[in-house]
């Protein structure tokens, strides 16, 4: 098989030796990851304008695809926070049918992205335009939940950041205190929680019994507290908040029913822009995640080519059964690491007992109040933001701030592909202009009647305009002068340096000299040779 197009899923190595003792340990971690996933697949379908049934469905048929074909050991796939901004925008701008096109489109692309080799590209990407659409991701979510959070009766949300300002302000005396009252309790409980519970808890040092009690508490995962606690809180109070039973009518008990997108090359074209970006923000959300998951497990590091093709696969099949797009989930995999995870098996266990709860217990979700999932989302996006980033501006230079901060602000005012493209190009004319000052041309001492010079760095289209001021230099010089380049620190040569040379050469030729090149570094030396100049240059 030809070793670049090979597809090799991480659980076949990862059962080579495998026991009892890493089944229970991963089946373990599947269990706990799959309970936390409950209520986020159902709050992230929500906001994203999909029924919640579309959520945990995609967490199921998604995460099980992810975990038994991707390449890392611990990564956990379904819906995610990122999203939930594009998805809801596509939903306004194109509908739910165009939805699931463009999300079959973009799991070809990344397949394909996959298959050809091309995942470490994404590594290439700025840490500046990832804090940046991060950023502002998460403050369009919070913006996105506040409806809900504050009770307001809002038909229909716009996708569009001040479009959604002037709603949420001309609907302000729609407040309902209940609904506000339960979405701050689930964000002050999520914020408590696992301080209430942690290794530095004061429960914890209040004898033997409580203090287990505490170790008990703290691996039962918040969201889960707070869903269960305040559903039920609301149903015994009667309170008037909208639940998912009132707006959605219910999860339906069973398996989603397959039935094929309407695709057409007329709808394809016209989803070319939201498959880019589903894609895009898809590979690196999966790939970010799978850096951290290594970082975090200790395990063999992601093969990012084949986690791709498996994210390619999910967003392929997840459209057949209605749902929305996945990607690796960094809190979900965060959490199957802590739990003990070693293999993809436990990515299988977290699918299918995610299944089991929706099978089993669907008719329970009709009394789930929105402002709780609301509240939910909010400390999801708190969490998801970089925001230690924006107080430490000043310790970076001009072109990180800039990139950041403009990143920031075109996700938040206008879309994450305008932010990504905007920010690519940015980072492209920062990165040509510092190259461009690195390269550097040092007049030596003159020998034997000869000029010599030294040249540093690399000398690339952004960096021609020195040799240039160099040929300006010897014009105006007595003539008959050869010139001698001592080449040793030249460590990059383009096709524009190599035209640059040649009108050097051509100058000093035409000045009765000759132009040599001394000491050449192996690239520059193939660039010359293929050019036909490294015997003409000496």
């Amino acid at each position: 098989m030809n070793p670049s197009l090979s597809f090799r899923p991480r659980l076949l190595e990862a059962l080579r030796g495998y026991g009892r003792g890493h089944f229970l340990r991963d089946a373990g971690a599947g269990l706990t990851v799959g309970v936390v996933a409950l209520p986020l697949a159902m709050a992230f379908a929500i906001a994203s304008g999909l029924p919640p049934g579309a959520g945990l469905w995609t967490a199921i048929l998604a995460g099980l695809l992810i975990a038994l074909l991707g390449g890392s050991n611990v990564q956990i796939g379904g819906p995610a926070g990122a999203f939930i901004v594009i998805v809801y925008g596509i939903v306004e701008r194109h509908g739910v049918a165009n939805l699931l096109v463009a999300t079959a489109c973009a799991g070809v692309l990344l397949f394909v992205l996959g298959l050809l080799r091309l995942g470490t590209l994404v590594r290439y990407v700025p840490v500046s335009i990832v804090a940046g659409f991060t950023n502002g991701i998460a403050v369009l979510i919070a913006l996105s939940q506040v409806k809900d959070w504050l009770g307001l009766r809002v038909e229909r949300m716009p996708a569009d950041f001040f479009g959604q300002l002037q709603v949420l302000s001309s609907h302000l005396g729609s407040f309902n205190p209940a609904a506000f009252a339960l979405g701050t309790a689930c964000l002050l409980g999520l914020a408590a929680w696992p301080r209430l519970w942690g290794p530095r808890s004061p429960i914890r040092a209040r004898g033997t019994f409580l203090g287990g009690a505490a170790a008990l508490a703290a691996r039962v995962p918040g969201p889960v507290v707070a869903l269960v606690t305040l559903t039920s809180l609301a149903a015994w109070l009667r309170l008037p908040v909208e639940t998912i039973g009132t707006r959605f009518g219910g999860i339906p008990q069973g398996l989603p029913a397959f039935a094929l997108p309407a695709f057409s090359w007329q709808a394809v074209r016209e989803l070319a822009t939201p498959t880019l970006t589903i894609a895009l923000l898809g590979a690196v959300e999966s790939l970010l995640c799978a850096r951290v998951a290594d970082q975090v497990s200790g395990l063999p590091r992601h093969d990012p080519n084949q986690e791709l093709m498996a994210q390619g696969l999910a967003n392929i099949a997840a459209p057949f059964f209605g749902g929305m797009p996945a990607t690796g989930t960094i809190a979900r995999t965060v959490t199957n690491v802590r739990s003990g995870a070693t293999t993809p098996v436990a990515g299988i266990v977290h699918a299918l007992t995610l299944a089991a709860i929706v099978l089993a217990a669907a008719p329970l979700a009709l009394h789930v109040p929105l402002a709780v999932l609301a509240g939910i989302l909010l400390f999801v996006a708190w969490n998801m933001g970089e925001w230690r980033s924006f107080a430490h501006l000043r310790q970076y230079k001009p072109h990180y701030r800039v990139l950041m901060l403009g990143t920031f602000a075109l996700t938040v005012v206008f879309d994450l592909t305008v932010a990504m493209q905007a920010g690519l190009l940015a980072a492209c004319i920062f990165f040509i202009q510092q190259m461009s000052g690195v390269f550097s041309i040092e007049p030596l001492p003159d020998e034997a009647g000869a000029r010599r010079y030294r040249l540093h760095g690399s000398l690339f289209f952004g960096a021609v305009g020195k040799v240039d001021a160099l040929v300006q230099d010897i014009r105006s010089g007595p003539a008959g002068q050869d010139v001698v380049l001592d080449a040793l620190q030249l460590v990059h040569l383009d096709t524009s340096g190599l035209d640059a040379l040649r009108q050097l050469a051509d100058t000093v030729r035409a000045m009765g000299g000759s132009l040599r090149l001394e000491r050449l570094q192996p690239q520059p030396r193939a660039v010359l040779e293929r050019a036909g100049l490294a015997d003409a240059l000496g």
